[in-house]
């Protein structure tokens, strides 16, 4: 395994041993294990581990997507800003705000989230997509899908909050789609970018390990 000098801050480090140490065995394979832990580790909140889900093979083949350069697309900037840096430290991976495409104030009754996000789709299709703040967002995806447009490579479906979140969740956990899901009300931009960051750093370390 490639040794992670250069990617990985020594407090980082520190924190995962200590994450491990207090979580004991989970009995998850070694990419979803390091996407809890580096999720608990952006949050500092162990009771995340039981609401995490993840479906079959997921996080594998988004990791080997994201090693051949797979666009990464986010409901905020804030996510797309957390994103960034080890996108461009690791394989370039184009980072983009679904909001790049929203129109500057939304009609009533819509989100400007939800406007850019079915723009952004069109544009990059097969993308992997993080939503951490915005159901409608989530929701205007899985319509999307519905009506036989590309599903996306992965979906970190991670929407915070008390209005439209758990629908939307629910909605998520039917759809059969390659998913990372967090259940009930928490979420937000940094858990979406750290499960995202985690598959970015182990693909990365993979493919430095395979010369």
């Amino acid at each position: 395994m490639a040794s992670a000098a250069g990617l990985d801050h020594p407090i980082f480090t520190e924190s995962i041993q200590r994450i491990q140490a207090l979580l004991g065995p989970t009995g998850l394979p070694l990419l979803e294990q390091e996407v809890l832990e580096r999720l608990i580790h952006s949050s500092g909140d162990l009771a995340l581990a039981p609401l995490l889900r993840f479906t079959p093979g997921a996080c594998t083949a988004a990791a080997s997507d994201l090693a051949q350069g797979a666009v990464i697309l986010t409901d905020t900037a804030m996510a797309a800003a957390a994103a960034a840096p080890m996108a461009a430290r690791t394989f370039s991976n184009p980072v983009h705000s679904v909001l790049q495409w929203a129109p500057p104030q939304a009609p009533e009754g819509q989100t400007r989230a939800a406007l850019g996000m079915a723009s952004a789709l069109q544009a990059h299709p097969g993308a992997v997509v993080l939503i951490g703040s915005a159901p409608t967002a989530l929701e205007l995806l899985l319509d999307r899908v519905a009506q036989g447009d590309r599903a996306p490579a992965l979906v970190i479906g991670m929407p915070v909050g008390f209005v439209g979140v758990a629908d939307s969740k629910r909605r998520l956990a039917a759809s059969g789609l390659p998913q990372i899901r967090l259940e009930g009300s928490r979420g937000g931009a940094g858990l979406v970018a750290a499960a995202v960051n985690a598959l970015l750093r182990r693909a990365w370390l993979d493919q430095q390990a395979n010369g």
